[in-house]
Formats: C-alpha cells, structure tokens, sequence
C-alpha cells in the first residue's frame, strides 16, 4: 500500500511537473520532476530497462527531507519518467531516505538497500538523527519496505564506528551467490572507513572487513562508496568531504576519488595502490555505478558542487541534474570515461572543420549550438602560446576553455556564464600532450559542459545557467594555434 506521504509526493509531482517547459531542462541529462536532486541512487538493469533513482526533494528547489525519485530509459540516453518510490514513511527513516543502490534478484523482484535517518530527541532535549541501512522491494513502479528494517545498525559495525554517519550502500551479488554490500561509515579519530558486509539471502547480513580508510591527507567523511573490478583492477570510489587540494588536485572540497587496487576473495581485503581524480571540473559528486547486460561498467554522478548549491539562479523550478551515462575502462594506471555508445545514435548534421588555424578570436561556419557533441583537436606544435575556445557565447555570456601549452594547463572558466553570485567558477587541471595533441571531446547540453579530454584519460564537468538564446562558439589563440573539429547537432525530436 502506497503511504501517505508517498501518495503526497506523487501528486505533488504530477500536478507540478508542467510548471517547468521542456525548453527549461536539458534535452538528455536526468533532471527531478520539480525541486531538488542530488545522488544518483539504484542505477540498474531490471526486466530489460535501465532504471535510475535519485535523491529528490520535490516540494522546492533547496534540499529537504529525502525522496526517491524515478527514471527508467531503455538506450541510457532518453529517460521516461516514472513516480517516486519512496518518502520517509516509517520510523526508522522519518528524516530521509538517503542514498542507496538496487539489483535485480531471481525471484524477479527488484531490491533496493538504502539509508535510513531516524530523528531522535535526546535526553538534554536535542535532536540527533541515526543513520541504518534499509531494504525495499518491487517491480519497477512501486516497492514496499522491509518488514524487518533496519537490517544494519551501528551495533554491526566496528567499534569506533558512528551512528550518525553510516550510509549510502551499494549492493552486488558476486559468483559465489552470496549478496555483498559496502558502505561508508565515520571513525572516532574524524575519519572514514569503508566497511564490507555479505549475506546469504540480501536480507541478513554480517560484517567482513572494512575495505579501506580515510586520512587527513584524503578527506575527513567517505560518502558513496561503490567497488567492482575493472579490466583486471579493482576499483573503489569514494567521494570525500573536507579534502584538502595537492597542486591542481582535489580542489572541490567534496570530491571523487578512484583508488584501484587489488582484492583477495579469501580474506575479504583490499589493497590500495594509486589514487586519482575521477573527475576535475566544478560540478560532479557521488557518482554510482552498474554493469550492462553486455557487459559495460558504466557510471552516472550528480552534476553539482556542495559549494554552489546555496545558490540557487532566480526563477529556476527545478535545481540539479546528473551526468550523461559513462562507459569506464581502466588503460595504463588511468581511469578512462567516455559517454555510453548509445549517444551517437541522436547525432545528426555533421559539420568537420579540418587543419583550420586560429589566431584572432574567430567564429567557424557551423560551429554554434548549445546541444552537440564536438571533438576538437589541438595541435601542440609549439606555434602558439594560448588556446581558447568560448562556448555558450552572446553579447554578455560566455563559458571558456583554455590550454596553456608551456604549462600543460587546461582551464574552465564560466564567470561569465549567467551565474552571478560569489561562488566556484573555474577550474584549472594538468593535461599533457598525446600524440602531439590535446584532444577534447565537449558534450553540451543547454545548461552543462562535460569535457572528455584526450580519449576520456580526464573529464571536466560543469553546469551553466546562461540565456539559451547565447548559441556561439568562438576560438582564439596567442600565436597561431591549428585544430581540427568534428562536432555534431544533437536531436532527440
């Protein structure tokens, strides 16, 4: 039976989905039904769609008590939406449902593990909210919790763990049958630890190992924990609070992290050997992951800052939106990123410009538009000092992008974009050379930039609030820069 409080959410959201346009939303990037979003939660494969929820507060553009939000899409490019599924109805999740994972089980139910906040008044007459870990089930529209909530309390953790900070679970059933999930959990000492707990049937579970740690050189709190293997690797991502920057580095104060290493199935332990951004732009938080029917590992994250999102553009209705799909693989110690396959089939008008030299800044027929795919590539021969190029462009806005070739520096900048307030507007990272090159790949749509930069070995993701009547595209160089463009006008009619 669907509660009130759900109930509630789903005629709020149909009663107000059509205060928002089509022109208001991006044309292929995951936006709420009304009000806010932030993590991508239960991104899955079930009865032959790909569904994704997220956290959503559908009563205002500000974050406010937790929902589960719902899309479900069969090609990861176009997404129908479905109800939410899921309010804090219950007692031991009265403050939120919180983030959380899902898969598909053999009885043909769809699972969901999730965090669960419980609100408490403490005894000097404070209040304090409990974090557990939760179990629901359904069918892809509607899902019915776990009479036997929580499953995981701090009483299965480590001593030393938190009971305010233990969340956000991520869920697989590996060959061995069994049901494993990992979830962050806060340290005595300010920390982090990433804790590994496996069950029989996914609802009775126990405590094996805590995977990884934080320390003050990577963060304070570990939030959206995801591990799987990759390409021989295995991968754990992490997106740290309170991290301090190391050179061009980790600059977001939330960030993302990918640590590969190796991981012994005996002893349930992992074994870290390298650290490194996944991705370096301003907005892009909490990805998630799932495996494909095919085989993909592909990832979606949320598009936004924590810095940026008291700053909510004037007349917006809706407030965040997360990434376009990402097929990862792991090449020579790299993550590497690039939009799922399924984008190229919405290219339409092909327009190629090629051994084009820049100097003064300088529009190129065709080249114009706020929903395309475009690869340039830049030529680093020495010939120019500076390269930029300016997107989203009209008399008083544009978003740039700049490479510095003696300093192997890529900039995004978006001061100038339409967001005016004292925020977080540029990003530099350190991208160097391939083959001669700098490649960029630019996926815009209407209001974000996703940069995949020399064959997805870096990504820079960042929102943009400028005027959809700003179109142009301009590029400049010091000296005399030569680059070639293949971009194509996405359609999705």
């Amino acid at each position: 039976m669907t509660s009130k409080l759900l109930q509630q959410a789903r005629e709020f959201e149909r009663e107000h989905i059509k205060d928002i346009r089509p022109e208001e939303r991006p044309c292929y990037h995951v936006t709420g039904g009304h009000g806010w979003i932030n993590d991508p939660n239960g991104f899955s494969y079930y009865k032959g769609e790909y569904h994704l929820f997220y956290q959503y507060h559908p009563y205002s553009n500000i974050w406010g008590p937790m929902h589960w939000g719902h899309v479900v899409s069969r090609d990861l490019i176009t997404w129908e939406r479905r109800p939410a599924i899921m309010a804090p109805d219950e007692s031991y999740d009265d403050a939120g449902c919180f983030s959380g994972s899902a898969l598909e089980m053999s009885d043909g139910r769809h699972l969901l593990m999730y965090t669960g906040v419980k609100r408490v008044i403490e005894p000097d007459g404070s209040e304090r909210h409990y974090q557990t870990q939760c179990m629901a089930t359904g069918d892809g529209t509607d899902y019915v919790k776990y009479e036997g909530n929580p499953v995981l309390t701090v009483k299965d953790v480590p001593e030393g763990g938190s009971p305010v900070d233990f969340r956000d679970p991520k869920i697989w059933q590996d060959t061995d049958g069994k049901f494993y999930a990992v979830a962050a959990n806060a340290t005595e000492d300010g920390n982090s630890a990433i804790l590994l707990f496996e069950s029989e049937d996914a609802f009775h579970w126990s405590f094996c190992n805590v995977l990884d740690r934080s320390s003050k050189k990577l963060g304070g709190m570990w939030e959206c924990p995801d591990f799987f293997e990759l390409d021989g690797r295995h991968i754990l991502f992490v997106s740290p609070m309170e991290m301090m920057p190391e050179g061009l580095k980790y600059h977001a104060g939330h960030c993302t992290l990918c640590i590969s290493g190796s991981y012994d199935k005996e002893s349930r332990s992992f074994s870290r050997e390298a650290v490194q951004p996944i991705d370096s732009g301003i907005d892009f938080y909490a990805p998630q992951t799932m495996l494909t029917p095919d085989g993909r590992r592909v990832m979606v994250a949320w598009m936004q800052s924590w810095s940026n999102t008291k700053f909510v553009p004037k007349g917006v209705k809706y407030f965040g939106q997360l990434t376009v799909p990402r097929e990862l693989s792991f090449r020579d110690g790299k993550l590497i990123q690039k939009p799922v396959r399924e984008l190229e089939a919405y290219r339409g008008e092909r327009v190629c410009c090629r051994q084009t030299e820049i100097s003064q800044e300088t529009s190129l027929e065709g080249i114009r538009g706020r929903v395309m795919d475009m690869t340039i590539r830049l030529k680093v021969n020495g010939e120019f000092q500076e390269f930029c190029m300016k997107f989203a462009c009209g008399e008083e806005y544009y978003t740039s992008v700049t490479y510095d070739p003696a300093e192997e520096v890529l900039c995004v900048d978006r001061s100038h974009s339409g967001y005016l307030y004292d925020i977080v507007h540029s990003r530099k990272l350190r991208v160097s050379p391939m083959n001669g090159e700098v490649t960029l790949r630019c996926l815009a749509d209407r209001f974000s930039l996703e940069i995949f930069i020399n064959d997805g070995s870096q990504t820079a993701s960042v929102t943009l609030y400028t005027p959809l009547s700003a179109d142009g595209i301009t590029f400049a160089a010091k000296g005399k820069a030569t680059i070639d463009i293949e971009k194509y006008n996405l359609s999705f009619s």
